[in-house]
């Protein structure tokens, strides 16, 4: 494991950190804009869909955890669907098919683990 080195200086320590709201967006899928954070493990990414925007069912190596912030999403888990509202988290474990449609503008983070190269 690799270890951190942190610099202490005036009782706080020099660490890496983001805000939010000066990283770059990209747009990821069409109607899907994300400002992403990579680490050496996982990815985090903020993600704002426009409504009506569609998530073809998709699986990928990756364990995802998705929280909606804002708006109402809907997902197909493993052929379940249903409508996340703000403070829903989904759940999608590695190489498991899913698919959504914004049925308004929302808002969500997404965690993946590994780190999604695809989105670098």
């Amino acid at each position: 494991m690799k270890k951190m080195n942190f610099v202490k200086k005036n009782n706080f320590y020099n660490m890496n950190y983001k805000e939010v709201s000066k990283i770059k967006s990209k747009e990821i899928l069409k109607g899907f804009d994300a400002k992403l954070i990579h680490t050496d493990n996982f990815t985090l990414s903020f993600v704002t869909i426009k409504v009506n925007a569609e998530l073809p069912e998709h699986a990928h190596i990756h364990e995802q955890i998705t929280q909606i912030t804002e708006g109402e999403l809907e997902l197909t888990i493993d052929g379940v669907t249903k409508i996340f509202i703000p403070g829903m988290i989904a759940i999608i474990p590695s190489n498991i098919k899913h698919s959504g449609k914004a049925l308004t503008t929302c808002k969500v983070t997404d965690i993946f683990y590994p780190v999604r190269e695809d989105y670098k």
